[in-house]
Order: structure tokens, then sequence, then C-alpha cells
């Protein structure tokens, strides 16, 4: 028996089913990482900054292909008018108007702060500055009749364009906020950025590519039970050309 198993052709026959084996797992397990890939979160076209203007206006809904988007704002700030955001990370934001110089402003995010007192929250640049940063919508103000709670002065729950209205007379605003990635100049104490990353959607799995996983190995299994067959017949015939032929009857 181990004469015919290790025979040239059975060991041909060996090795074919294992390279068989190998590749049908491997290429199974190819096509079951692309499915696996396909339900994680990729990272959509990030188009370069533009100015701020371009995508919001005052007293118009932003569109939501401007949402997330790099902007660019050139203007001063309203240091006057700086409020504080409550309750984001166990600390502050830093929301103070800039104005575009075009007789419209846009709330600006500077930063974040982890008390009332923290010397960024005075270090409110003047003159001249340009704002890079996330364009975002405004938010709603159904989280504060979630939450009732008195503030004290020059606080504020939300990022709101109805309620910075009524807070900032005067001000014409444009509709949403920026989130500030950087300042030119820098301010002479900085708060700490406030992290937006870039746009991003879900997958949706390709279950295609898992029922390809799976015939890749059932391949494999093919390939296996065939080389089972194949060696069983090797083992049988010549153990079938040994066997006696029947005699044959007396007359």
């Amino acid at each position: 028996m181990f004469r015919i198993l290790f025979s040239p052709r059975v060991m041909a026959l060996h090795l074919l089913a294992i390279g068989a084996l190998v590749a049908c797992g491997l290429l199974g397990r190819w096509q079951l990482g692309v499915f696996e890939d396909s339900g994680k979160p990729h990272a959509l076209l990030d188009p370069a900054p533009v100015a701020v203007g371009t995508l919001t206006q005052a007293g118009r809904q932003m569109t939501t292909d401007a949402v997330n988007r790099q902007v660019t704002a050139e203007g001063t700030f309203d240091a006057s008018k700086q409020l504080l955001v409550a309750e984001r990370d166990e600390g502050l934001w830093l929301l103070v108007p800039l104005d575009l110089g075009d007789g419209t402003s846009i709330p600006v995010v500077r930063g974040w702060v982890a008390a009332a007192g923290d010397p960024a929250i005075t270090a409110v640049p003047a003159g001249k500055v340009t704002v890079t940063g996330r364009l975002q919508p405004s938010e709603t103000l159904d989280s504060v009749a979630r939450r009732p709670r008195q503030l004290p002065p020059g606080q504020v729950m939300t990022v709101s364009s109805a309620e910075l209205i009524n807070l900032w007379k005067g001000v014409k605003l444009r509709n949403g906020f920026v989130v500030a990635a950087g300042e030119s100049p820098a301010p002479a104490v900085a708060a700490k950025p406030v992290n937006m990353p870039p746009p991003t959607e879900l997958g949706g799995f390709t279950w295609r590519n898992l029922a390809y996983a799976a015939q890749w190995w059932i391949f494999g299994l093919f390939a296996v039970f065939m080389w089972w067959h194949f060696v069983r017949d090797a083992l049988r015939g010549p153990t079938a050309e040994q066997e006696p032929e029947p005699e044959p009857a007396a007359v």
C-alpha cells in the first residue's frame, strides 16, 4: 500500500490536491476580506477649501453637500459678543461671530477649553484674521428642551442660528457655523482645536463576495473529495488484480 501511495503518479495527485486546497482556501479568504471591508465606513472625497460665502447665505438653509466641507473665512472677530457653548466633551466651546466685511457674519467655534477661566477665552485676535475649518449646519434647540438647565451669563447650550440672531443684536448671520482648525495670525493663547473628521459614509455589504468565498471553499472540499476518490481507486486496483479468478464448476 505504501508503495502505491508514494508512487510518482499518486505523489503528483497528492501535490495537486494540496495546491488546489491551499489556492481555494486563500481565494476564499480574499473574497471574505472584500466582503468584510465593504461594510466598513469609507472616506468620501474631501474637496479643497472654498470661501465660506459660496456655501452658506443669510436666511437660507444650507444644502446637504455643504455640510462638513472645508472652508476659509476672512474677517474680524467681534470679541464683545463671544459666547461659551456648554457641555461639550466636559468643557466649553468658544463661539465668536466673524464679520466677513460684506454686511454678514458667520459664527466660528474657535476651539475647546476645559473651564470658563481659561486664558484662551480672552485671547481673541484683533484685526483681520483668516480662519480655516469645516462648515457645520445650525444645531437644533431640541437638546435644550430635553436638558433644561440654568446657564451662567454668556453661555448657551447649542450653536443655533435662530438663537444667536436674538443674542447677537444687529448682526446679520449666515446659516451654520465654522469649526476652526486654524487661525492666521495665530492667537497669543490658543484653545484646543475641536476635532472634525473628514466626511465618511457607511458601506453596504457586498453579499456577492461572500457567495464567492463560499464557492471557493466548496471547490476546495471538492478537490479533497476527488483526491480521496482517485487514491481509493489506486489502492483498489492492485487488490482487484491479485484476487484469484473463480474456478469453473466441475461438470
